[in-house]
């Protein structure tokens, strides 16, 4: 069976799989040059990589020296799928250069996507997506940092945590509380989504410090950021002033289904080694493959990446088919990331089981699968959370 059999279903078309095949074996001949022990070397290496391969030209928009008019859900989900099957860090290099700039792609001044998303395409340019707080993950409505109107600047105040490429970003798309929701204001630490409002702040900006890098189980440029007094220019703000909530969800939207395509990645690489390993692997006299129970769990497998890759397609084809702001996939993306994420964590829970005790050996590609896939399940949307976004929207649409 070949690799890219399932790109043969009929949400794609012969981009996507002359994509898919181009990626791969650029992926196969390049990434495992990268060297990985610096985890912030290594990302800004994969940027410039992916940068000069034109890999990157998917998250930005044609007229921004991008590939498709906008930014096409397929072509993410294809390259997301195919980088995260080769190298974890590759695919989060692919995905925030997507995520930290998709907010200045929907609502960015034209000035704005002139002199940056070029600049993104080519890899010149690293960003982040800043909307988690220490006191406001799920709950995007808590958000306490605020963005106070100062004449021709807004001045920031307050903190952002969990933020990827934090500490190595060049531009960061941070959303604060500008206090148009009705009766409130940023004086009085309202709450609310109506009161959000979203910004581009360039590193190096005063008042913007990294206050802390976290490290997490499955290495990543993470950090948690402050601004203290932090000016930004009114022509850094993203869209009009209270509609930082909506363009957030906009750009989560997009991406949410690339994620389960990431999962995807994980989850067909955990069954390409559990297939290969039960096989090789002798074991009372035949080999751990002949055995019905290994066969159930192999069955098992691929019949949760089969299903999740259905729901995470469907997402992105809808999308792509119905592109204007009228028809929103946020229900169907919500679907393909809380699946496609728990089937991973299973399948890959299952190669590592079959592995036995080589699969808990630190530095095999098994044992780094199972912590890549744990941060997936709870990063944009948690599963609880998808849940949730799923049930309303069916409340909401029935009678």
């Amino acid at each position: 069976m070949s690799r890219l059999d399932h790109l043969s279903l009929p949400f794609f078309d012969d981009r996507h799989r002359a994509l898919a095949a181009e990626l791969d074996a650029w992926s196969a001949q390049a990434l495992p040059g990268i060297d990985h022990h610096d985890t912030d070397a290594a990302c800004r290496s994969l940027v410039r990589a992916l940068g000069d391969a034109g890999i990157l030209r998917h998250c930005v928009p044609a007229a921004y020296a991008g590939v498709s008019e906008g930014l096409e859900s397929r072509a993410l989900v294809v390259c997301r799928e195919t980088l995260a099957r080769h190298d974890g860090l590759a695919d989060f290099a692919f995905a925030m250069q997507g995520l930290g700039s998709g907010p200045i792609t929907l609502a960015g001044s034209e000035a704005l996507k002139a002199s940056l998303l070029p600049r993104v395409a080519r890899g010149d340019c690293i960003t982040a997506f800043a909307l988690s707080e220490p006191e406001a993950g799920s709950d995007v409505a808590a958000i306490a940092c605020t963005a106070r109107d100062d004449g021709d600047t807004y001045v920031l105040d307050g903190e952002k945590t969990w933020i990827s490429n934090g500490g190595i970003a060049d531009v960061y798309c941070v959303f604060a509380r500008t206090g148009e929701e009705p009766g409130r204001g940023p004086e009085a630490g309202a709450r609310g989504t109506r009161g959000l409002s979203a910004f581009v702040v360039e590193a190096g900006t005063p008042g913007l410090a990294v206050a802390e890098r976290i490290e997490v189980i499955a290495p990543h440029p993470l950090a948690r950021l402050r601004f203290e007094g932090c000016r930004v220019p009114k022509a850094n703000r993203l869209g009009a002033p209270g509609e930082g909530f909506k363009l957030a969800m906009r750009t989560l939207d997009i991406f949410r289904a690339s994620v389960a395509a990431a999962a995807l990645g994980f989850a067909r690489r955990a069954l390409d080694e559990a297939l290969a390993h039960a096989r090789r692997r002798p074991m009372f006299g035949q080999h751990l493959a002949d055995f019905q129970l290994t066969q159930a769990a192999l069955g098992d497998m691929a019949a949760e990446i089969d299903a999740a890759a259905l729901l995470t397609y469907r997402a992105a084809w809808l999308r792509d088919a119905n592109p204007g702001p009228g028809r929103r996939t946020t229900r169907e993306a919500a679907m393909a990331k809380m699946v496609a994420t728990e089937n991973a964590q299973r399948v890959i829970d299952r190669a590592l089981q079959l592995h036995g005790g080589l699969g808990v050996k630190k530095g095999s590609v098994v044992e780094s699968l199972y912590r890549e896939i744990r941060a997936l399940r709870i990063y944009e949307g948690a599963t609880e959370v998808q849940r949730l976004i799923i049930g309303r929207d069916l409340l909401a649409a029935t009678p």
